[in-house]
């Protein structure tokens, strides 16, 4: 997801880049004024609460406008993000908005701030006047609104660029050249974004194959963390050594291993464009420290899937695989196999509840073959990160 606020003096062009951006990069535009007309016109229970204020002669409250603009955010799921254009408008609003995408498991990736100088400001709206006939366009008004966008809307630029997201553009350049910088700018910051998706499902759904087939499509990187302890018992390293004790003993690897395996696939993993993971996180505990592993390294968890198969079809699927080399221990009986799906129930499931109420977990039908499974996946993804194509 791609959040941008557009920043500049009356007369900087700010409408003219809002539209080729929305066009461009597929962004849903949330103008504050916009949003509440619809609000209003709807006579929703925000926008009556609005109109009662304005017939009052009063002004719409920033608790009013921010729970607007989240029901503006939740109810568009598909875009690629948001372009923000009059909010935040005041230090209090920035502190909102930023607020806001934290509750809603994002982020403003940056403010962009077209940067004309007041004397052409002035210039080009008293041209603009010319043929616009508004008549907020004189020179009194125009200096009015030079003052107060000064006086409320700079503290809003010092307050991100403290956070390094403020980026200035010189908007005395021509249209093309502006367009062309803020472009520039998006596509450095899309670039350095890691794409990372957790898959859930039953053994037996195909998760692994699935995972590892969407890793070489995309330039992702595969995270299987039974695969990781694997490979250090077989290169015979001391944590290899420690893993195989607590194996034999019959005991379960503790996060703390696990922890620092992962730390090291992450940080060692080059020109990759994120990572998949499968089999982490199993619990509650675990996704909490994915997370903060990931915002440890500037990312998080962007899409969620699992892959949905009948119950009586992964037994089928796991007894099958009891005759073959890719047995798991768990495959050796049916008493066995029911005993590892309850246990992915009573364990994992807690895990998918987690991550609906803080992602859009989407379900694959996982029934069919491998490839028409992986093309629903594919077309998913896709569909969820348009840059990948």
């Amino acid at each position: 997801m791609l959040n941008i606020a557009l920043f500049g003096p009356p007369g900087a062009g700010k409408g003219t880049q809002s539209e080729y951006l929305i066009r461009k990069f597929k962004l849903f535009y949330i103008s504050t004024g916009d949003i509440l007309r619809k609000e209003l016109a709807a006579e929703t229970k925000l926008g009556l609460d609005a109109k009662n204020i304005i017939a009052k002669g009063g002004l719409v409250s920033d608790e009013i406008i921010v729970q607007i603009i989240e029901k503006t955010i939740r109810s568009n799921p598909d875009v690629n993000g948001f372009l923000f254009d009059g909010f935040p408008r005041t230090f209090v609003q920035a502190y909102i908005l930023e607020g806001l995408m934290i509750k809603l498991n994002t982020k403003l990736d940056f403010l962009i701030s077209i940067e004309v100088s007041e004397e052409e400001s002035i210039k080009r709206l008293l041209n603009r006047g010319k043929t616009s006939g508004r008549l907020d366009d004189n020179e009194e008004v125009i200096r009015n609104r030079l003052k107060e966008y000064n006086d409320k809307t700079l503290p809003v630029l010092n307050f991100f660029k403290e956070r390094g997201i403020c980026v200035p553009v010189n908007g005395l350049q021509g249209i093309e050249k502006v367009t062309t910088d803020i472009e520039q700018i998006i596509n450095k910051e899309q670039s350095k974004k890691l794409l990372n998706m957790v898959i859930f499902g039953y053994p037996g759904s195909g998760r692994g194959s699935l995972g590892k087939a969407i890793a070489e499509k995309y330039n992702l990187e595969f995270v299987a963390t039974g695969d990781m302890l694997d490979n250090e018992i077989k290169d015979n390293t001391e944590v290899g050594k420690m893993i195989n004790e607590l194996y034999e003993s019959g005991q379960l690897v503790p996060d703390e291993i696990v922890i620092r395996l992962l730390e090291k696939k992450i940080e060692n993993s080059k020109n990759v464009k994120g990572f998949i993971f499968k089999g982490y996180p199993r619990t509650l505990v675990q996704s909490y420290i994915l997370d903060g592993m990931l915002k440890k390294h500037g990312s998080s968890v962007n899409k969620v899937f699992e892959i949905d198969v009948d119950t009586l079809e992964l037994i089928r699927r796991l007894d099958k695989r009891s005759q073959t080399d890719a047995a798991m221990p768990y495959d050796s009986s049916t008493e066995k196999i029911v005993q590892r799906l309850e246990e992915h129930k009573t364990k994992t499931i807690p895990v998918i509840e987690k991550y609906k109420e803080m992602h859009d977990v989407t379900v694959i039908d996982g029934q069919d073959t491998f490839d028409v499974v992986l093309a629903r996946l594919s077309a998913e993804i896709e569909s969820s990160f348009k840059n990948l194509r």
